[in-house]
């Protein structure tokens, strides 16, 4: 049985500008705006939800299984999940399109100016969950296309198969009543604490409301830890402190592998919140995405130091 991602692929470019944006742009001019930086500095990170999900519950021993669409430049990409030994019969690859691709030009205050091409995210609603060769156990609906995300949580609930709900940077795409439909089909909800209050807003519904309609809501807090509310208790799920902070990209990706990884097993909530709250830990202290690694050992010897307990075998 493996645990489906929904969400997308993409690939990260990432440049450094060795200056500061604000020495360039001259802001009584800012209406007839053009400029270029030269970045002797860049990089290319693979990326995209469904991914870094993927990636973080491979290295935890899972079987992911990504659905998602990718475009003609997708081979790199491929070839990497290959070596992972991440199964890509659930991803679908358009001649026509792109993958996703993010450029991000960044400077030395840690200023971001960033273009996205969402490409073949477009398509993802052109992957149905019935069509998946492999039995399903678990789920997640994380950011990809609009039309895709809602109807994968549809599927998902009239396949009966219980998912986190998940919209990130998408959500801003939802009405409230389009939210409404999505939450009312999931059995678990995630959102950082800006978008906690986004949903409730486009909603109307309290945190406490939101947490009534599912088996467990989950709100991440950055520095500050997560809450999980689940069964009329709130959970207050530590963080663990980094051995560095070099790089925020993916944290919250590698977060939900943990849900995931822990929900797969059936733990209680506040060994599962500690797991996802370390991974996120260990993500942070890396550049990109994709490029922290660990083995059982590790992690249980970091698990316990975190929170004085063992991790569960």
């Amino acid at each position: 049985m493996a645990t489906l991602i929904c969400g997308s692929l993409a690939y990260d470019t990432i440049m450094v500008f060795p200056d500061r944006f604000k020495h360039h742009i001259l802001p009584e001019q800012i209406h007839m705006l053009s400029i270029s930086f030269l970045v002797p500095e860049m990089r290319r990170e693979f990326g995209g939800c469904a991914g870094n999900i993927a990636y973080t519950l491979k290295l935890l021993g899972d079987d992911p299984l990504i659905m998602a669409t990718a475009g003609s430049d997708f081979a790199p990409y491929a070839a990497r999940l290959d070596e992972l030994g991440i199964r890509r019969d659930g991803i679908r690859e358009l001649a026509e399109q792109f993958t996703g691709q993010c450029f991000v030009t960044t400077d030395l205050d840690d200023n971001q100016i960033n273009a996205f091409h969402p490409g073949a995210m477009g398509f993802s609603h052109f992957n149905r969950v019935n069509e998946l060769a492999v039995p399903v156990e678990l789920a997640i609906v994380s950011p990809d296309g609009k039309q895709g995300m809602q109807e994968h949580c549809t599927q998902l609930h009239q396949a009966g198969i219980p998912f986190i709900f998940d919209p990130g940077q998408g959500l801003p795409m939802f009405s409230g009543e389009e939210l409404l439909t999505m939450i009312g089909q999931a059995n678990y909800l995630s959102f950082n604490d800006y978008e906690a209050e986004m949903v409730m807003q486009k909603t109307g519904l309290t945190l406490q409301t939101l947490a009534q309609q599912v088996k467990a809501l989950i709100v991440t807090l950055g520095a500050e830890g997560a809450h999980i509310y689940a069964d009329g208790v709130r959970h207050d799920i530590p963080a663990v402190p980094a051995t560095a902070v070099v790089d925020p990209t993916g944290c919250g990706d590698a977060f939900r592998a943990g849900l995931l990884y822990g929900l797969r097993r059936g733990w209680d909530w506040p060994t599962t919140g500690r797991l996802a709250s370390l991974l996120g830990s260990i993500k942070i202290a890396e550049r990109g995405a994709q490029n922290h690694t660990f083995n059982r050992h590790e992690l249980a010897t970091q698990y316990a130091a975190a929170f004085g307990s063992a991790l569960p075998g």
